[in-house]
């Protein structure tokens, strides 16, 4: 259904109407923005001290807030690695609560399959995160309130629990894709809308189109927005779901979500010039310009693994 045909979804808890959400401004343009690469050779016990390192480099504090994590977990096939990998999520769950937290969920809304929960079972979301049922919320069911203007849509509904987080954390995968040529931290945010009112998978996101949707979901949410992209073992060739694994054995973290996915394109062997989105997003809503991101942890001049593209995309490739 299109948002103009969404009165009814004022957004109701406890038979209360929410109160609409004001329009997110704008970020400020950035001189420059500091970005995190920690190595991490596996999804072992090494995991949460990697973690931890890349998290305090990049100076975030979230003492005291409310933090929703949102993994990337869309479709599943045990021969390859299609979704954030369930060590990553178990872990940040964990290094944010110690880091002060206010509070932690965990939110999905899965572009593919309706049934989230069976989704969690799957990819062992259920099974390996104590006391799953307790911290997760499904986006694609979650109650919901309007936003004004989203694209060319007066009113946009978006799920209670995203609306009331103080940081979203994109934990994205690092994968190709053959539609938007790379889904890092930006794009994992089409999981941010409900299902159950736009459709799987997402379809007003492509009506509105790929780029523009992927634009203004960072405009409204990179505001207060920390992304950690799982680069431990990504997905090159034709991802997101039917690419094969790619070993980096990286994890890249920042509060620029435009400035992160440039990195990890960098590391990719894409120029992140070259892919709309990140183009069209430098300056207004990001740093992508290597010399102007603050590289921090690693260099990643040593650790460019170049990722598989399909022959759609080999203009991407990076010089």
């Amino acid at each position: 259904a299109g948002a103009g045909s969404l009165a009814g979804y004022a957004g109701f808890r406890g038979g209360r109407q929410m109160q609409p959400s004001v329009m997110f401004k704008l970020p400020l343009a950035r001189q420059t923005s500091p970005v995190t690469v920690v190595k991490a050779a596996s999804y072992s016990a090494d995991l949460a001290d990697a973690m931890l390192r890349g998290i305090l480099e990049c100076g975030l504090d979230v003492t005291g807030l409310r933090v929703l994590l949102k993994p990337n977990f869309v479709e599943f096939d045990p021969n390859t690695c299609i979704n954030t990998d369930v060590a990553v999520v178990a872990t940040a769950l964990e290094v944010f609560r110690s880091l002060g937290a206010a509070e932690v969920k965990i939110g999905e809304g899965p572009g593919h399959r309706r049934d989230t929960f069976a989704m969690a079972e799957l990819t062992r979301y259920r099974s390996e995160i104590s006391q799953f049922d307790d911290v997760f919320v499904d986006l694609n069911r979650d109650d919901v309130s309007p936003v004004q203007g989203f694209a060319d849509r007066n009113t946009f509904y978006f799920p209670n629990s995203v609306l009331a987080a103080d940081l979203i954390v994109s934990l994205a995968k690092m994968k190709t894709h053959h539609w938007a040529g790379a889904t890092l931290s930006m794009k994992n945010y089409f999981g941010l809308v409900p299902g159950s009112i736009y459709g799987w998978p997402k379809n007003e996101l492509h009506y509105i189109g790929i780029n523009n949707s992927i634009l203004e979901l960072t405009r409204i949410f990179g505001p207060k927005s920390f992304a950690l992209v799982d680069g431990i073992v990504g997905m090159e060739g034709n991802g997101p779901i039917q690419g094969t694994p790619k070993k980096v054995g990286v994890l890249v973290m920042g509060s620029d979500l435009a400035a992160v996915d440039a990195t990890c394109c960098r590391i990719m062997g894409i120029d992140p010039a070259r892919v709309e989105y990140l183009q069209r997003a430098a300056d207004r809503l990001g740093v992508t310009e290597e010399s102007r991101i603050e590289q921090r942890g690693e260099a990643i001049a040593g650790l460019r693994t170049n990722f598989q593209l399909i022959k759609e995309y080999s203009q991407l490739r990076l010089a």
